[in-house]
C-alpha cells in the first residue's frame, strides 16, 4: 500500500479521506489473520481463569483446578482467557529525522500507519489507546481513552503537525522513562521511531519492557541504508543543520557507508532483542502492510513451535 499523507497545513476533508481509507486497508487486509480483539498485535496468555479440561504433559500445574480434580478424581486445568480490557501506548518520534523519505513515502507517513495498525485492532474489543508524540520541545502526552473517536483523534492530531515542531533531536529515553512511571498497568506499548535519538533510550526500553509488552517498530528509508552514485552530493543533518559535500562516485565511499549503516542497524537489532521487545522494521521502498503481515505470522510461527517444545520436554508453558 503506498501512503499519501496530507503534511504542513492540511484539509481537513482530505484529512479525514486519507484516515478512512488506511482504516479500511487495515481492517480488511489484517482481520483474517489477527484473531482475536483482545491483545491485538502480539498476542499471548491471559490472566482470567477460564474454561476447565483434563490435565496433559506440559501444562503448567499453577492452573490446576482443584476443585473439579477432587470431584472427578482426574487431574483438570484451567485455560486462561484472553484480558477483556487493553491499555495501548503508542510512543511516537517527531524528530526531524522522521520527516525525510525518497520511496514511496515519508518515515513520518510510517509512523502513522504502524500506530493505526495497532490501533484499529484494538478499539474494537473496548480497549483504550494513548499516544505520547516525542517532539523538539518535549513529548506531548495524549490520555488513553477507549473508541474509535479517541484513537482518530489521535491519528489527526499526527498527521496535523506542522514540520516546523519536526527540528531539533527528541529525547527518547525521558519520554520511555517518563511512561514507564505513570503506566502502572502492564499493557502493550509500541514504540515508533527511526532510533537514530541520542544514546540512553536502551536502558529505558529495557526498562519499559520488564512490565509491558513492547514493540519497537524501526522506520527506515533506503537511502539511509545505501548511497546512490549520483556525482558530488550535499547532506544536510535535519536535526543539527550540519551540511557536508559527500563524492558519491566513489564506490569505497559507498562502501563504507553502506558497511556503517548496516553495522549501526544490526546494533539496533540487538539492544531491541536484548530488551525483549519484538521488532518490526517499516521502510519506505516497500508495502508496509506486507512487512506487517509477515513479521504477525512468524511471531504466531515461534509462539506455536515454542509451545510444541514446551510440552514434547514436559516444561511447564
Amino acid at each position: 500500500m503506498t501512503l499519501a499523507v496530507p503534511s504542513g497545513a492540511v484539509d481537513a476533508a482530505r484529512a479525514a479521506e486519507v484516515l478512512r481509507r488506511l482504516e479500511l486497508t487495515i481492517t480488511r487486509r489484517l482481520d483474517g489473520i489477527l484473531a482475536g480483539d483482545h491483545l491485538g498485535l502480539l498476542p499471548g496468555p491471559g490472566t482470567e481463569p477460564g474454561e476447565s479440561r483434563a490435565y496433559e504433559v506440559g501444562d503448567d500445574v499453577r492452573r490446576m483446578d482443584w476443585n473439579l480434580t477432587a470431584r472427578t478424581t482426574v487431574p483438570h486445568v484451567r485455560d486462561p482467557v484472553a484480558d477483556r480490557e487493553l491499555e495501548l501506548w503508542a510512543v511516537v518520534d517527531r524528530s526531524a529525522s522522521l520527516a525525510f523519505g525518497t520511496a514511496r513515502c515519508e518515515k513520518r507517513d510510517l509512523a502513522l500507519a504502524a500506530v493505526a495498525a495497532a490501533g484499529f485492532l484494538v478499539v474494537r474489543g473496548g480497549n483504550r489507546v494513548g499516544g505520547l508524540l516525542v517532539g523538539p520541545g518535549g513529548a506531548v502526552r495524549v490520555p488513553a481513552r477507549a473508541g474509535r473517536t479517541a484513537l482518530l483523534a489521535l491519528l489527526r492530531r499526527m498527521q496535523a503537525a506542522p514540520r516546523a515542531d519536526d527540528t531539533g533531536t527528541v529525547d527518547l529515553a525521558g519520554a520511555l522513562d517518563g511512561l514507564a512511571r505513570v503506566c502502572r498497568r502492564r499493557g502493550l506499548v509500541v514504540v515508533v521511531s527511526d532510533f537514530l535519538a541520542p544514546p540512553g533510550w536502551e536502558g529505558a526500553l529495557r526498562a519499559l519492557a520488564r512490565r509491558h509488552q513492547v514493540l519497537a517498530v524501526e522506520v527506515v528509508d533506503p537511502r539511509e541504508l545505501e548511497l546512490p552514485s549520483v556525482g558530488h552530493l550535499t547532506v544536510v543533518d535535519p536535526e543539527t543543520g550540519d551540511r557536508r559535500q559527500v563524492a558519491t562516485g566513489r564506490g569505497s565511499l559507498r562502501a563504507r557507508y553502506a558497511e556503517a549503516a548496516g553495522a549501526e542497524r544490526a546494533a539496533h537489532a540487538a539492544v531491541i532483542a536484548a530488551a525483549g521487545a519484538d521488532h518490526l522494521v517499516l521502510r519506505t521502498d516497500r508495502d508496509w502492510l506486507d512487512d506487517l503481515v509477515r513479521f504477525v505470522v512468524a511471531a504466531r510461527r515461534r509462539r506455536s513451535a515454542s509451545a510444541v517444545r514446551s510440552s514434547a520436554s514436559g516444561r511447564p508453558r
